[in-house]
């Protein structure tokens, strides 16, 4: 096999792989092969997908949304415009396609597919993962946002979010709160499968939001798609849905949170119809919690880190963003100031060591001595919270929690994912 060419001798079918998504070559290497050889030995599975599905991963890294893309090219970037376009969207999302009589074609299109449920869909084992979303409170927020910094080593995901500036320098938290308020959106109770709900439309924004940075990251000169693929992929956006649900059940179990493998299993199942809403459709989705570690371990043997500056900004950037602001003062001050500190100590557990080497990042001690402390009392919680005459309580106060946070940390201000904004050079 080659670096960019793969073939599938049944079908005689040429697969894609860019040259920086290194899988291939990290398989012939002597640590990974051992690494194989224990995985077999200590878990009766393969470390890694099939050569099948790891070729689809592959290919799929070249994969876009094509209904969506087909409706920003006609509307946002052509004659109808942003402004209207957003009018257009905001009216359909709130009242139905049918409201918006001079919708292109496009847009039915795009509609007819949205409003569409997969027959695959479970609605109760969707709400039991939105349930599970909302009983993390401010913890999903941590934890996807700390696990995230060790993908920014990677080009093929540090450099459009550097283009675009949202998660760089001053700009972090507030695109960082941005996220949370989509996290926060989608997980409603019901609010996947209520027409003009807030889930549901922070969807459709967000995806809009994508497809648009992704044909202005494609078109830049410093993109290239011999050695990333495409701008946010079908297969890094799969993989967002995996660090939505197995990849923060497990880490949270260090800090004392109890996420059974039925609940994991919940959790995979709502991310994929969130991921239908967000345009996610790759040619291979994991569905066990198997095949997610066995993805996680290819994506981890495949990275280049080649992204240099811009992934040493991004991932910098992120701390630094809790740090207390000019003009805070008391309580506000405190709060940021804890976060900050916690913040470093989420980095310190959750960022692999010799990552951590490569940046400027805040002394997690001693404020891991902070998640110590904390472990007895989650865990305690996590025992009685399965008491059903406590378990609605508890995850009313945790939709409370997140949403406080979130407010105090917005100090008014209001998420927009915009779709509008140039790159930044």
């Amino acid at each position: 096999m080659t670096n960019t060419q793969h073939e599938q001798p049944d079908t005689e079918r040429t697969w894609r792989s860019p040259t920086h998504f290194r899988y291939w070559e990290a398989r012939q290497e002597p640590q990974w092969q051992r690494r194989e050889r224990l995985a077999r030995r200590l878990f009766r599975h393969e470390l890694f997908p099939t050569d099948e599905r790891a070729r689809m991963l592959c290919d799929d890294l070249y994969g876009g949304d094509p209904v969506a893309e087909r409706f920003v090219a006609e509307v946002f970037f052509g004659e109808i415009g942003h402004k209207r376009g957003r009018q257009m969207l905001t009216k359909a999302l709130a009242e139905g396609i049918d409201a918006v009589p001079d919708a292109p074609d496009s847009m039915i299109e795009l509609f007819a597919e949205f409003d569409s449920v997969p027959p695959w869909v479970d609605a109760d084992r969707v709400e039991l993962g939105a349930e599970i979303w909302r009983r993390w409170g401010t913890m999903l927020f941590n934890v996807a946002g700390v696990i995230t910094l060790e993908i920014y080593t990677e080009s093929g995901v540090a450099t459009p979010l550097s283009l675009a500036g949202g998660y760089a320098g001053d700009n972090a938290l507030r695109r960082f709160l941005e996220s949370a308020k989509f996290w926060i959106d989608v997980s409603s109770p019901g609010d996947l499968f209520t027409p003009g709900s807030a889930g549901r439309t922070t969807a459709m924004l967000v995806r809009i939001m994508h497809v648009a940075v992704r044909q202005r990251v494609a078109e830049h000169p410093e993109w290239d798609s011999e050695k990333w693929g495409l701008p946010i992929s079908q297969t890094y956006m799969m993989l967002t849905q995996i660090g939505g649900s197995v990849a923060p059940a497990l880490s949270l179990w260090l800090l004392g949170y109890q996420t059974t493998p039925r609940e994991m299993r919940a959790l995979l199942h709502f991310n994929r119809y969130m991921g239908h809403l967000l345009g996610v459709n790759p040619q291979w989705m994991p569905e066990t919690v198997r095949d997610c570690l066995q993805v996680l371990a290819m994506a981890t043997a495949a990275r280049s880190y080649d992204s240099a500056e811009h992934g040493k900004e991004l991932i910098e950037s992120f701390p630094a963003a809790f740090a207390p602001r000019p003009g805070q003062r008391g309580l506000a001050r405190l709060r940021a100031a804890y976060n900050y500190r916690i913040i470093a100590a989420y980095c310190g557990l959750w960022m692999a060591p010799a990552t951590r080497k490569q940046y400027d990042l805040p002394r997690a001690f001693p404020w891991t001595l902070i998640l110590l402390v904390r472990w007895p009392l989650i865990t305690v919680i996590e025992l009685l919270r399965r008491l059903p005459v406590l378990s609605a309580l508890h995850n009313r106060a945790m939709v409370r929690h997140r949403l406080g946070w979130w407010q105090a940390q917005m100090e008014g201000r209001q998420a927009e994912f915009d779709a509008s904004s140039a790159l930044r050079r």
